[in-house]
């Protein structure tokens, strides 16, 4: 950006508000729970398909490793979806700076 000889910013027209740090840390934890929800669904299949179980007597049952591959399946649902908000947020709160016509706007999603 340019700055002028007589003290003009352009920053200053228009003031940043706070920080998205939160929304950052959530969607961190978001995918943790997404990567979580994917080594238990893995643990519960290889139970399923006659490995050797991962987690010891965890899943030693057929019960109990279809309980692991749901709640791992949940979890992975769950973590994506509120990922994916939390990017939308961050994405929307930062597209509210310029008011630009969308075409010329890149398409992310």
């Amino acid at each position: 950006m340019k700055l002028s000889d007589d003290g003009f910013d352009a920053r200053r027209l228009r003031p940043r508000g706070a920080g998205g740090w939160r929304w950052r840390c959530l969607g961190a934890l978001a995918a943790l729970c997404a990567a979580f929800g994917v080594m238990l669904s893995m643990a519960g299949a290889a139970t399923l398909l006659g490995r050797p179980s991962a987690m010891g007597p965890m899943n030693d049952s057929i019960g109990s490793a279809i309980a692991l591959v749901l709640f791992g399946l949940f979890l992975l649902w769950g973590g994506v979806y509120v990922w994916r908000r939390c990017r939308r947020r961050l994405r929307r709160r930062y597209s509210d700076d310029l008011s630009m016509s969308p075409h010329l706007l890149k398409k992310h999603d």
